[in-house]
């Protein structure tokens, strides 16, 4: 196996027009450049085109792809299929493919550290920084999830093991299935503590109501293979802070009453629930609150600027 040297960067891109320049500044002072970014126009309405092409001016490692929206505009099942398209765009180059959506911003050295944890962790197949999104009083603060889970706003792939993952489920919950598969497969999936990003737009606001974002991610539990108790755990954790969280559990029992099909792959859905053990719940629970030793995020984000 070589060590990685390259990376490109794919981003789905609809109706993105006001996010595009923030995320292109971010990846034009990096220390270490992506030797393509490809954008995916997917569907836009907005002046994404115009953006694209106007980028495209200055930048000239910049390329991009129309795709159609077709179909329903299934929450994360659009992202993906943009996704797979700019793969199939960029052909087998790079060691590393990044996808970063539009609306997210990294420090200067993000992907030289990033590209460098690959590097040293030969096993380590899916990766990305910790993320942070603005409280309700205008802060960065962190997001903290499970050990294994790398955000999939800014989600990192060796090229090995993007191998073995495709195809990407058209849904949510794609970026927890893909995971599991790397891992079937001998890869790790792992946060970087060090190194961070931001999310400029939460998770689900373009689900517009809170409630209804929520009890996606429920369904997306239920399609996954969650056990139900599982589910029940961790709704009550996150309603720490907010109540509304509880809509998972609306929303998986939503699924379960109607009988909705389930991840067709029994060796997936098994290993997912290999996981979700008692036992393992008191560290579960830890890490998704950031105690376990990983940095004030809020504060080290103060070393660098975006807009």
């Amino acid at each position: 196996m070589n060590p990685p040297s390259s990376y490109a960067v794919v981003t789905p891109a609809r109706n993105e027009a006001e996010n595009l320049r923030r995320l292109a500044d971010a990846l034009s002072a990096q220390r270490l450049r992506p030797s393509v970014w490809m954008i995916v126009d997917n569907g836009s309405t907005d002046g994404t085109g115009e953006v694209v092409r106007e980028l495209m001016e200055g930048l000239p490692w910049i390329r991009t792809i129309a795709v159609p929206a077709e179909g329903e505009l299934v929450r994360g099942g659009t992202v993906t299929r943009a996704f797979q398209a700019g793969l199939q765009a960029l052909g087998a180059k790079d060691d590393v493919v990044v996808k970063v959506d539009a609306d997210v911003s990294v420090p200067p050295d993000y992907f030289e550290r990033l590209i460098t944890a690959f590097r040293d962790t030969p096993d380590l197949g899916i990766s990305s920084g910790i993320c942070l999104e603005r409280s309700q009083k205008g802060e960065w603060q962190p997001r903290f999830g499970t050990a294994e889970n790398a955000w999939g706003a800014a989600r990192a792939y060796r090229r090995e093991c993007l191998e073995v993952v495709l195809p990407l489920e058209e849904r949510m919950g794609w970026d927890g299935i893909d995971s599991l598969k790397a891992s079937l497969h001998g890869w790790r999936t792992e946060v970087i503590d060090s190194i961070e990003f931001r999310h400029h737009r939460r998770e689900g606001e373009r689900d517009g109501a809170r409630f209804r974002a929520w009890a996606a991610q429920g369904r997306a539990m239920h399609y996954m293979g969650y056990r139900w108790w599982y589910v029940g755990a961790r709704a009550l954790f996150r309603t720490r802070g907010e109540r509304m969280a509880m809509a998972m559990v609306v929303g998986y029992l939503g699924s379960a009453v109607r009988r909705e099909p389930r991840c067709p792959d029994e060796a997936v859905r098994e290993h997912l629930r290999s996981r979700q053990t008692l036992r393992s719940l008191p560290l579960r629970f830890r890490e998704a609150r950031g105690a376990l030793g990983r940095p004030l995020s809020a504060v080290s984000a103060l070393k660098w600027t975006s807009r």
